[in-house]
């Protein structure tokens, strides 16, 4: 039997335990394999996908969600949390996802009480082990299970299992929160998420497939791929890339070397670590 094979089953036993779930449901493609393989194994009955609505998330993959989300026929609810009002995300400290993770996952539980499901479970996988990530520590606390990590899926495991499974989401660029774009203990406001979403979406429409804009207060660090660096530096996409950023309301647009790289905020935290 191949390890992917291996691991699918060991996937499917680990829901068949779990019985009902509340399915943190963000429509990537962790998210998105983890949604299909409750339904296959659990039944449509017991499992709800839940997608949350704020600011530090994009409206369109809100929509995005929306769509697959009904593609699969799946019990799909939208609710809305506001991190911005908790003092504690708003200041963006290194534990930020903490705070986060403890609101929308105590918003699942109790409706995974109200709606009479057994368990929550995100799209966490064995990738995210490596790298700084406080939500696991609200997860842990409110007894959120991660299936796919259980499993010992990594990211690259879950495309290839998606592609399997025919979901459009197995070549999905990886997507994370919009507070993620900005350092530690920059202030995350309406305004500056507001300026990434903008920027990062006008880059998607000139066809620039994974990114991220970094929010530096008026420096825009753009990270692609880099085969992606010749598209974005040629003369006409660099004038368009620019004055689009500007009338955003950056005064500086760079491009970032070292290219797309999951969490690079955290390095500044790594670097600390070395220093103490």
């Amino acid at each position: 039997m191949n390890s992917l094979l291996a691991k699918k089953n060991d996937l499917v036993g680990i829901l068949c335990q779990l019985e009902s779930v509340v399915v943190a449901y963000s429509g990537g493609v962790d998210s998105t394999l983890l949604l299909k393989m409750c339904q296959d194994t659990l039944g449509n009955e017991r499992v709800l996908a839940v997608t949350a609505i704020s600011e530090t998330y994009p409206s369109e993959e809100v929509q995005a969600a929306t769509r697959l989300a009904r593609s699969l026929g799946a019990r799909h609810h939208l609710i809305t949390t506001a991190e911005l009002s908790n003092p504690s995300f708003a200041a963006n400290p290194p534990d930020r996802c903490y705070h986060c993770k403890s609101e929308l996952f105590g918003k699942l539980k109790e409706i995974a009480v109200q709606e009479g499901l057994r368990y929550v479970v995100d799209g966490a996988n064995r990738d995210d082990l490596a790298d700084h990530r406080p939500g696991r520590w609200a997860g842990r606390e409110l007894g959120v299970q991660s299936p796919l990590q259980e499993a010992g899926l990594t990211k690259d495991e879950i495309r290839a299992l998606s592609r399997e499974l025919g979901l459009p989401t197995w070549n999905k660029p990886s997507f994370a929160c919009l507070a993620s774009r900005l350092p530690y203990g920059t202030a995350i406001t309406k305004e500056a998420l507001a300026q990434v979403d903008q920027a990062e979406g006008f880059l998607r429409q000139l066809g620039v497939g994974q990114l991220r804009v970094r929010h530096h207060g008026p420096i825009a660090r753009i990270e692609v791929e880099p085969g992606d660096f010749p598209f974005l530096i040629a003369r006409e996409n660099r004038e368009r890339v620019v004055a689009r950023f500007k009338e955003i309301g950056y005064l500086y647009v760079t491009l970032d070397l070292t290219g797309y790289r999951t969490g690079s905020m955290n390095e500044a935290l790594q670097g600390e670590k070395r220093a103490t």
